[in-house]
């Protein structure tokens, strides 16, 4: 994924968690960033230390380390149920917590390729939180895995009112108004995105791809040559290239090709 993961936003997790390290040993809120530090270098040895750190009363901070370190051996599975018991049962009255506990618990289970468990876990956070634009966009994104495009059109539309100026989500939203068939109201987001930030390339992507598909090779290429200028090391622009490639002396396409599903970018 590009953008969220589960290990976001460590600095408001290491503000609440030190909050709650009070029966660890002496130092504990530092020997949690180190193990979180610890869990992005290398993760089998953060795994051992939160277990150690645990023997010696880490608490909640270092099982929290643990489930971090699992998603970095790519145990997701683990690491979600471990992030979704921390958020039932360890943190009651602290609802940020639990709210970052359990948004974490579900860019595991998208990791894990379980969107309806992902959805459960977003929903208990938005539960807390109706007005998370980020984790409205995180289940937007559970949603569009399941190909429930409605869903995640109107999760995206509630989290654009929340900030009406998130050109990532604008993006977004647009690949699911593609997939719904609202070809206009998909143009109008993609527009507005590149109002918003100018050259954003997956704005630039999504607008080539329905140029292209209403027969504006032009527009088309247009958009793939400006991808290729602003972010010419990029996957995407690894993409246009080939597009470029493709349709260099082309005709227009007669028939529409099927519209993309919506991507995480920001």
């Amino acid at each position: 994924m590009n953008g969220r993961n589960v290990p976001m936003a460590i600095s408001s997790i290491l503000l609440f968690m030190a909050q709650n390290v009070n029966a660890a040993p002496s130092g504990g809120e530092a020997q949690y960033e180190h193990c979180l530090s610890r869990a992005a270098s290398n993760p089998a040895d953060a795994l051992r230390e939160a277990a150690d750190w645990q023997k010696a009363g880490g608490g909640p901070a270092a099982d929290h380390c643990a489930a971090v370190a699992l998603v970095g051996l790519h145990r997701y599975v683990e690491a979600a149920n471990s992030l979704e018991t921390l958020a039932h049962g360890r943190f009651p009255t602290d609802p940020g917590m639990r709210r970052a506990l359990y948004d974490q618990a579900g860019n595991a289970w998208l990791l894990a390729g379980k969107p309806d468990n992902a959805i459960g876990s977003f929903s208990a956070a938005l539960a807390i939180d109706p007005s998370d634009e980020d984790i409205l966009s995180d289940r937007a994104r559970a949603d569009a895995m399941k190909k429930n495009w409605a869903a995640a059109e109107s999760d995206l539309s509630a989290a654009l009112l929340v900030n009406p100026d998130r050109a990532d989500l604008l993006v977004l939203r647009g690949s699911a108004r593609h997939a719904l068939g609202r070809k206009k109201d998909a143009l109008a987001d993609y527009e507005l995105a590149l109002k918003l930030r100018p050259g954003l390339v997956d704005a630039l992507v999504e607008r080539g791809n329905m140029k292209y598909e209403a027969g504006d090779l032009a527009g088309a290429r247009a958009d793939w040559t400006q991808i290729v200028a602003i972010s010419p090391l990029s996957s995407a622009a690894d993409s246009a290239r080939q597009q470029l490639a493709a349709t260099a002396g082309a005709a227009p396409p007669i028939n529409a090709t099927t519209p993309s599903k919506p991507r995480k970018s920001r």
